[in-house]
């Protein structure tokens, strides 16, 4: 009842109430105001614009684009991500050290273009990733000139500026290109510290927002797509999805509303599966004929999900102590690049720099066949090259369907890595000429053998004796060997071709000979290495 007027209830926001009384009107509360309690409209309900406030806390009357009003939380104000209730284009976003606030989007802005002719990429799909490999954001599909732009939730701090420590990675796809990241290709973080103030919010725009994305061969060109949705409530981002037939797959990720599209789908029968920590899906059959293949949507299953677990033994690396392991998708593994697609989440430890030094463990594994590399990224230690010794194969696991514990019965062989100098130290390197190849000095070896590959996973020029051929996989290189030095990095004049547009990578192996035949010691990291020319 209010106060002082028996047999009255409050019918509007603004009317006098009693907390013990009867309610106020759905969608407002009773709360203090003035000098008792009044009837306070709720975050998200609707409101009068053109009257008095009576918004709850701090949230205030905004007008909305049909000319009516909502109770919205201003920028700066509290917020949940649940139920945001920010006001216009405001976004709930995470704050250094704890807790949500409502602030102005980041926005990224980008180029897609052929790296080839420089021509704008129509009709590209760019989406956002997190450090842990979560989509944090919707397709952005490329215009005619090739641009796109797309808001990505990001860190803040407490007066709204995006967190120098926020990373964000791109993904990119097209009708006949190669996705990107893949091959010799990697992603480069795009730092929160690179935002600037626009109007409204912030935005990043750099050379590292621009994505060029290289054609495919004429001969794998023209093909269509499978498209549909992943259904998996809140775990719908991020998710792996694989077209999959004869062991070998083509993959998409789903963005934050679980939506996916594989491209350059040749005709054929697939099995389309998911693949991420702490989901497991069903898979879907899908028929490819030349026409896009729609409505594939992978739904949850209730089996069991697994988990891996093993041992890494780190020997010979006084620069490294501690590596990572990944899960790869086996139908995605490609043995020259020796990588392949990680699922979100199929990562020890799950994000952040390496700390793995012994014994590992990855939960949460969805069933299927399955790579497992230790020292994937750029940690200054790699798999040690020597086959003759247990513990440095490749090692394959499947996770049969429910999924169960499942430990290795081989303990990963790690090594110190040979360290790139140029070109490609710690990123792709843009090069003119044909580049001096070079890397630091391993003391224990004989000799060394050099590979390089394209982006196609061609190898473009090869400098090894022809004793090793074999052990490298190889049938005929510039029979030559690179000599061990003393005192100095070693370098090799690169004599193969350099096509405009195209990405390369350089791989330098060492060898001994301890009395029998040439053995491999260590060699050049997985990601490092890699140039290219515009």
């Amino acid at each position: 009842m209010v106060p002082g007027c028996a047999g009255l209830s409050p019918e509007a926001p603004g009317d006098a109430c009693d907390p013990d009384g009867d309610p106020c009107p759905t969608g407002s509360v009773c709360a203090p105001g003035g000098d008792d309690h009044i009837c306070q409209t709720e975050p998200g309900q609707p409101c009068d614009p053109n009257g008095e406030d009576f918004c709850l806390g701090d949230s205030v009357c905004t007008e909305t684009a049909e000319g009516g009003g909502i109770c919205g939380i201003p920028e700066g104000g509290e917020c949940d991500p649940e139920e945001s209730y920010c006001t216009g284009d405001l976004l709930c976003e995470p704050i250094v050290g704890g807790g949500h606030a409502c602030y102005p989007a980041v926005t990224i802005a980008g180029r897609v273009f052929d790296a080839q002719t420089d021509a704008a990429v129509e009709g590209a799909h760019v989406i956002a990733f997190d450090e842990s490999a979560t989509a944090v954001s919707d397709v952005a599909v490329s215009g005619p000139d090739g641009d796109y732009s797309l808001v990505v939730p990001m860190e803040r701090q407490t007066d709204g500026t995006p967190s120098p420590d926020a990373i964000i990675t791109l993904r990119a796809s097209a009708a006949d290109y190669l996705t990107f990241p893949g091959g010799v290709r990697t992603a480069l973080p795009i730092s929160g510290s690179e935002a600037m103030a626009s109007d409204p919010g912030w935005t990043i725009q750099s050379a590292v927002t621009d994505v060029a994305l290289l054609p495919l061969p004429s001969d794998q060109q023209g093909r269509t797509t499978i498209e549909g949705r992943v259904v998996a409530g809140d775990l719908s981002a991020g998710v792996l999805v694989v077209a999959e037939s004869g062991g070998a797959g083509i993959s998409a990720v789903s963005d934050k509303s679980g939506a996916y599209t594989i491209f350059n789908v040749p005709d054929g029968s697939y099995e389309v599966k998911g693949y991420a920590a702490g989901v497991q899906l069903v898979p879907e059959a899908a028929s490819v004929s030349g026409m896009p293949v729609l409505g594939v949507d992978l739904g949850m299953s209730q089996d069991a999900l697994g988990s891996i677990s093993g041992n890494i033994q780190i020997v010979n690396a006084p620069g490294g102590a501690t590596t990572n392991v990944v899960l790869v998708v086996a139908s995605t593994f490609s043995e020259t690049f020796v990588k392949g697609e990680v699922p979100r989440g199929l990562r020890a430890p799950l994000s952040g720099p390496p700390t793995i030094s012994g014994d590992f463990h990855i939960e949460g594994v969805p069933a299927g066949e399955y790579v497992v590399l230790a020292s994937f990224e750029n940690d200054d230690l790699v798999r040690d090259p020597d086959q003759a010794i247990a513990g440095t194969d490749l090692v394959r696991v499947t996770m049969p369907l429910p999924g169960t514990p499942t430990n290795l019965d081989t303990s990963f062989k790690v090594t110190e890595a040979l360290g790139v100098i140029s070109p490609g130290a710690d990123e792709p390197e843009l090069v003119s000429q044909a580049p001096m190849l070079r890397w630091v000095d391993d003391s224990s070896e004989k000799f060394y053998t050099v590979t390089v590959y394209n982006a196609y996973g061609d190898l473009v020029w090869c400098r090894a004796r022809n004793d090793v051929l074999d052990l490298l996989n190889l049938t005929a290189c510039d029979d030559v060997e690179v000599p061990s030095v003393s005192g100095s990095d070693v370098e090799v004049s690169y004599g193969g071709p350099l096509e405009p547009g195209m990405y390369y990578q350089f791989r330098a192996t060492s060898w001994r000979e301890p009395g029998g035949g040439p053995t491999p010691i260590s060699q050049t990291e997985d990601l490092r290495g890699v140039f290219y020319v515009e």
